[in-house]
């Protein structure tokens, strides 16, 4: 089975959790996800079924979108409302123009501190597990680039709905610190949920409850075709090209039509995916990911 399939996480699971279900569910093992999702978030979870397991490296660098609500005065030791307040502030002045003006200044590319509630290794150690045991280490300092930081009235004074457009390692809940920081005193993050990874959205995902359902009904179609998971230019080989991919060797991708840089999702006459290939520096093309029965 190659297959990807998108999960509507909610809230409680980890993604491990999400995993370890489908694993159970789909009765294979060699399943992975593109991106972790915290327990306390919702959305969408893209999971790699297979051989497209491999594919994953392409699909979690993908850009993500984010909701949720950020709530001034109190910093949290998560950085959001699952953590134990650390400090309070008083922030009743802050109106919409002064939150929006200070998300302005979080735009484009910046530098963000890795949580310590996370689970990035240090040192061999999840960060998390060490923040359970009251351990604070350095932590590795990221480049990321957040395209959309919208503000809005939340649902109750003192609280701001945002909606985020990221790359791929952006921590929302940091955002949502360091825009508390900006106004001059802290906040946290709640409520998040995301809303699109890559090239699914809301509308593509299940919950893991539909998910059973419908497999049990005998109905498949959550299980999507790797190439649908890809947002990478696609060239299409030729019979000959195929030979050369089936066997993993190198091909000359502008040969194929390539007019970007790749990774190239290579296709065969029918439209499937046959590969992914990736410039290896000589103009020719070296195999990243050969597909079974390619």
């Amino acid at each position: 089975m190659n297959a990807f399939v998108v999960i509507d996480k909610e809230a409680g699971w980890t993604s491990h959790d999400v995993v370890a279900r489908c694993r159970k569910v789909l009765a294979e093992q060699r399943i992975g996800h593109a991106g972790t999702l915290d327990p306390g978030a919702t959305g969408v979870l893209v999971l790699g079924i297979g051989r497209a397991t491999r594919l994953l490296r392409f699909v979690s660098g993908a850009d993500k979108e984010y909701r949720g609500e950020v709530v001034l005065g109190a910093t949290t030791s998560t950085l959001d409302d699952e953590g134990e307040v650390l400090e309070r502030f008083d922030m009743r002045w802050v109106t919409l123009e002064d939150a929006r003006r200070a998300a302005a200044t979080l735009l484009g590319e910046i530098d963000q501190r890795v949580p310590m509630v996370s689970a990035v290794k240090v040192g061999g150690r999840r960060l998390h597990r060490l923040a359970r045991e009251g351990i604070e280490v350095e932590r590795p300092v990221r480049r990321v680039t957040v395209e959309r930081f919208a503000v809005a009235q939340g649902p109750e004074p003192g609280v701001f709905s945002i909606e985020v457009r990221c790359s791929s390692g952006t921590y929302v809940r940091s955002l949502a610190a360091d825009l508390g920081a900006a106004l001059g005193g802290g906040a946290h993050l709640r409520r998040l949920r995301r809303t699109r990874s890559g090239s699914f959205g809301l509308e593509d995902a299940r919950s893991m409850t539909a998910l059973e359902r419908a497999l049990a009904d005998g109905d498949r179609s959550a299980l999507r075709a790797p190439l649908d998971a890809l947002d990478l230019e696609r060239l299409v080989a030729s019979d000959a090209a195929l030979e050369d991919v089936r066997h993993g060797r190198g091909i000359d991708p502008v040969s194929l039509g390539a007019t970007g840089p790749g990774p190239f999702a290579v296709v065969g006459p029918d439209g499937g995916l046959r590969a992914v290939y990736e410039l290896s520096g000589d103009r020719r093309a070296r195999a990243a990911v050969v597909l079974e029965g390619a």
